[in-house]
């Protein structure tokens, strides 16, 4: 061996990365979303008065929506495509509701009519993407199923609650809501028992 091989710095030679290790962002998307979730449907069911609505809109905006944004960039992080396109996007939803609340003002004479057809367009597009992503969950597990399927049910009545002006409709969809926030959560309290416990704890179903 040449006395040059052997003076050579090991910096020269390739070395490879060491792997990125991160933690299953889920449980905290979900729990970000479960969370929201649950507290505007409260206002939804009519189980807290009207008036008091704008207490959802912080929660939407630092957990439900960056919280949530955070756990999709972290999911993109892990190769995981559907779970970064759910937890970016709602929470992008979260953060639109909260900018809707806080900037939202119809012009002069707009009719509430006009203004439950604008919001009604608005949960529509939204009920359209969950459908997709419903489908696309059928290939997750048992629990993120059930949280879409009754999301999808969720935003469907309350889009016809809107463009019906019918309360009833909405009130039902608040509920919903609320078994959405119950499946959300029992989905992330699954994942982080389980991966804290090293074993199944909490079973969230086999895979599609």
């Amino acid at each position: 061996m040449a006395t040059s091989d052997l003076a050579r710095p090991t910096a020269d030679k390739e070395v490879a990365p060491a792997p990125v290790t991160i933690g299953d962002p889920g449980a905290l998307g979900l729990g970000a979303f479960a969370l929201t979730t649950f507290i505007l449907s409260t206002v939804n069911a009519g189980l807290i008065p009207l008036g008091v609505e704008s207490i959802v809109l912080s929660v939407a905006f630092f957990y439900g929506g960056i919280v949530q944004v955070l756990a999709g960039m972290w999911e993109f992080v892990k190769g995981n495509t559907f779970g970064a396109t759910a937890f970016s996007s709602y929470g992008a939803f979260w953060l639109a509701f909260w900018g809707i609340g806080r900037f939202f003002a119809p012009v002069r004479g707009t009719s509430l009519a006009d203004v439950n057809h604008a919001v009604g367009v608005f949960l529509l597009a939204w009920t359209i993407f969950t459908l997709y992503m419903c489908i696309a969950s059928m290939r997750t597990n048992t629990a993120v199923f059930g949280v879409f399927v009754v999301l999808t049910l969720t935003f469907l009545f309350l889009t016809i609650g809107k463009f019906a002006d019918s309360s009833g409709i909405t009130k039902f969809g608040g509920w919903l809501g609320l078994l959405t926030a119950v499946l959300a959560w029992y989905a992330s309290c699954a994942v982080v028992t389980n991966q804290t416990w090293k074993r199944v704890v909490l079973p969230v179903g086999p895979r599609g």
